[in-house]
């Protein structure tokens, strides 16, 4: 067996390429790929709930090229206050065909990367074609990745960046400028929200911050902060107005305060119209309806699933053998 391999960021990032990533994960919600349900574990700390996870998945082609992999992620939003990421892990890559390791990977970068792309993918069934004007909300790590995702799979022109400490808002757009965006940072949120095509929001706020009052007809909003049943990103008037999706069906019915409340309040249906139309899997593989009219306003609401990380952790491994 070959020496097993260490994976850092750094080199994820000269590895991959958001088109390529996205075509992968279509192409990964339509293969064979087991993922059992993931651990979630709460963590008391003084400072408030942190969370640990175990997203174990593999692919079950029966080949000799399969592989087995599984992320443990730490979520501690205090952390922000130490000067620290939020969010850390590790992905470790198995063969599954002999369960011997094959790399550990940086699974923070692998984390930003996969959530973009699937945010991307997400967007690329729902969004308007001629969408060039993208309002991205929050300003942490993830922003910048679904930002350049997104502009990855539409024709966006615009960025405005709106964070609740705006200092951070201004270090973001000038990060994207220096990438060839035209990006501000912006004070207005509701301004931003309704001047997009996109509306991405990447928050940990315990209130909701995309509200249905701002939202205009044709846009797509894309939520990927919150990861609980009490964290809520779009209020009840945004899913009310929105055709909605999910990234699965299983992860987003439990575990995403955006489709748990509603569901829970009868204000949300389990599936069909006034319900949640599709998940990635549907919409790859065209059993769910997609955007209907260029009037429609379309929400997409991610948690994660593991198959994401495999198929990115994959395309990283078959990139390295390449080298």
């Amino acid at each position: 067996m070959s020496e097993l391999r260490f994976v850092t960021a750094g080199e994820i990032a000269g590895l991959l390429t958001f088109p390529a990533l996205i075509d992968a994960l279509d192409a990964a919600f339509r293969r064979r790929i087991e993922v059992p349900v993931r651990h979630h574990h709460a963590i008391k700390r003084p400072e408030g709930e942190a969370t640990l996870l175990l997203m174990p998945a593999w692919t079950a082609e029966g080949t000799e090229d399969d592989v087995l992999g599984t992320k443990l992620v730490t979520v501690f939003p205090a952390n922000g206050a130490r000067g620290l990421d939020s969010v850390t892990g590790l992905f470790i890559l198995n063969s599954a065909a002999t369960g011997f390791p094959l790399a550990v990977m940086d699974g923070r970068a692998l984390t930003l990367w996969r959530t973009a792309a699937a945010s991307a993918l997400a967007a690329r069934y729902l969004a308007r074609a001629d969408a060039s004007r993208l309002a991205v909300i929050g300003a942490g790590a993830l922003a910048p990745y679904l930002a350049r995702a997104h502009a990855s799979v539409r024709p966006i022109r615009s960025i405005a960046v709106w964070n609740r400490t705006h200092e951070k808002a201004e270090a973001m757009a000038a990060a994207l400028r220096a990438d060839g965006f035209e990006a501000e940072a912006v004070s207005d949120r509701g301004a931003a929200i309704g001047g997009a095509d996109i509306v991405a929001s990447a928050t940990l706020s315990p209130q909701p911050l995309v509200e249905g009052r701002f939202l205009v007809p044709g846009q797509h909003v894309d939520l990927v902060g919150g990861f609980t049943p009490t964290m809520r990103e779009a209020d009840d008037e945004a899913i009310t107005r929105a055709r909605v999706y999910v990234d699965t069906r299983a992860g987003a019915m439990k575990e995403a305060g955006d489709i748990v409340i509603p569901l829970a309040s009868g204000l949300l249906r389990r599936e069909g119209p006034g319900g949640v139309e599709g998940d990635l899997f549907e919409l790859a593989a065209g059993t769910a309806p997609g955007r209907g009219s260029a009037s429609e306003i379309t929400l997409f609401k991610s948690v994660g699933t593991a198959i994401e990380d495999l198929a990115a952790a994959e395309l990283v491994w078959k990139a390295l053998k390449a080298t």
